[in-house]
């Protein structure tokens, strides 16, 4: 999925670049950079859907609701808002309940 990069890029120092693939799609993020931070600047904006089917995605930012949550190298239930990305970090956002793929 085409998109620009949502990050500031003006009077900020981040981090060297990683690596991480999300949704079997490589993805470039930046040492310090939390995985929600990742998703967000790539575009994404639902990380998971309740079993109802409504979206989700980043909501405290701080690790508290849960709304966030990813699968990151085999660990389901991951807060994306308090993970730090690593180098070749392989992270999958949950399927829509009674779907075959993830959603991006």
């Amino acid at each position: 999925m085409p998109h620009d990069d949502l990050r500031i890029l003006k009077d900020f120092r981040r981090g060297q670049p990683v690596r991480i693939e999300v949704d079997g799609e490589p993805l470039q993020a930046f040492e310090g950079e939390t995985v929600a931070t990742a998703l967000l600047a790539s575009g994404r904006r639902i990380f998971r859907h309740t079993p109802g089917g409504s979206p989700r995605g980043l909501y405290c930012g701080m690790g508290i609701c849960f709304d966030c949550v990813v699968e990151v190298d085999g660990e389901s239930s991951v807060r994306s808002c308090i993970t730090l990305v690593r180098p070749g970090m392989k992270v999958r956002t949950p399927r829509p309940f009674g779907r075959e793929e993830a959603q991006p």
